[in-house]
């Protein structure tokens, strides 16, 4: 089968596209025929040499994919051959990823995908999709109706899952973007109120629209700004982080344990199949409903991965901001 690979960590470059064996599935396991996969920044962190887990050479790339049925394992309940599915957290814990014609997935760890959902969309919004509902729902944010929460980069791949899955919840969305182009996408998605942090005082503008400050502020970027966070938050305001691995900021000790303030911090992948299953089911109802709407970004054929880790490293780590939402590929 064709699989897009590497068997060194290094640049983009390294990333290989060609042969590999056709994988065998165990018992509790389902052979998965790709349709589309997509790429997420920690892709390219591993790729780029984060050591996070011993991996297998070659080792294939890609933690999301949408595909086909095509065997499953003697264990295996609830899928049948043909059955269209959808599924994230691969390629992690030493285990192989998805960019590939074929992949030997966990049963545990997929999802069926509804008549008229497409599978571009499926792909684009697993990895995203599941973040957003874990940190939104439950034991982090526990967001309620009626409240306002504010998402730092609306229109991308978690910011634009957690401003679609606000709203359906009933919150009150205040989003930021850092264009027109990018603004309009999140009014598209139903932001209520959209501060362009380029040209904007972010914390004059929350300040504005939320007098008595926001109930969640989810943050996405890597260098969080706590002055602006805690400043913007209103009492016994959450904050949701998921990024910055290496960030050392300043913290307004005292203004948050005022307010009364909660802080949660989480990885998807360390959530449990049953954690993730109760999200991966929401995610099927609605993309089925049609009420949830992948924004992808650029496509590519799997064969120009090395092109499609390229943008995303750029937009990640470099902020050349020439992406808005997700990289689907197609094997």
């Amino acid at each position: 089968m064709k699989a897009a690979y590497f068997t060194e960590p290094g640049l983009p470059s390294v990333i290989q596209y060609g042969d590999l064996p056709m994988p065998q599935i165990g018992p509790r396991q389902a052979l998965v025929k790709m349709t589309a996969v997509s790429v997420n920044p920690i892709d390219t962190y591993i790729r780029g040499g984060a050591n996070y887990w011993e991996l297998p050479q070659p080792y294939i790339i890609g933690a999301d994919l949408a595909g086909v049925v095509e065997e499953v394992g003697a264990e295996v309940e609830g899928l049948e051959v043909g059955d269209r599915v959808w599924c994230t957290n691969q390629g992690f814990r030493g285990e192989q990823g998805v960019f590939a014609e074929y992949s030997a997935v966990d049963a545990k760890w997929l999802y069926k995908l509804p008549d008229g959902a497409s599978d571009k969309c499926a792909a684009a919004c697993a990895l995203v999709g599941v973040t957003a509902h874990l940190g939104l729902f439950k034991e982090n944010a526990d967001l309620q109706p009626g409240e306002t929460l504010y998402i730092q980069g609306g229109s991308g791949g978690v910011g634009s899952m957690v401003l679609q899955m606000a709203k359906l919840a009933g919150a009150r969305v205040i989003a930021a973007a850092g264009s027109e182009e990018k603004a309009a996408i999140c009014r598209q998605l139903g932001a209520d109120e959209v501060v362009c942090y380029k040209t904007e005082n972010v914390a004059e503008r929350i300040k504005e629209l939320a007098p008595d400050g926001v109930n969640v502020f989810w943050e996405t970027q890597r260098e969080p700004d706590f002055d602006l966070i805690v400043g913007s938050l209103a009492e016994k305001g959450r904050i949701v982080l998921m990024a910055g691995r290496t960030a050392r900021p300043e913290f307004p000790v005292g203004p948050f344990y005022v307010k009364q303030g909660r802080m949660f911090g989480f990885v998807m992948f360390k959530a449990s199949p049953a954690e993730m299953r109760v999200c991966g089911e929401a995610i099927s109802s609605l993309l089925g409903a049609g009420k949830l709407k992948s924004q992808i970004g650029a496509e590519f054929p799997l064969s120009e991965a090395a092109q499609a880790h390229e943008l995303q490293e750029g937009n990640t780590l470099h902020k050349q901001q020439t992406l808005a939402g997700k990289i689907v590929l197609h094997p």
